[in-house]
């Protein structure tokens, strides 16, 4: 699971609610900007990723199961 695929998954909701990634942000009680494309790089490019609160708040702020928001993500191989 990479950074991108993971803000790509919160992209992908977003647009299944038919709302943008700011609307998703401010419907779970977070920052309208927590979201915005600019700040999932820093200055330096350093990659900045969700942090799991912010993923427990949309999924909670839109009715979305953990199982059903991994849906939006690509398959993974599981090294055993």
């Amino acid at each position: 699971m990479t950074h991108n695929e993971i803000w790509n998954a919160i992209d992908q909701l977003a647009a299944s609610r038919g709302i943008s990634c700011s609307a998703l942000a401010k419907l779970s009680g977070l920052d309208a900007t927590a979201f915005n494309k600019s700040k999932r790089l820093t200055s330096v490019g350093k990659e900045h990723w969700p942090s799991t609160y912010s993923i427990y708040k949309i999924l909670q702020a839109t009715n979305t199961t953990l199982q059903d928001f991994i849906k939006f993500l690509p398959p993974c191989d599981i090294v055993k």
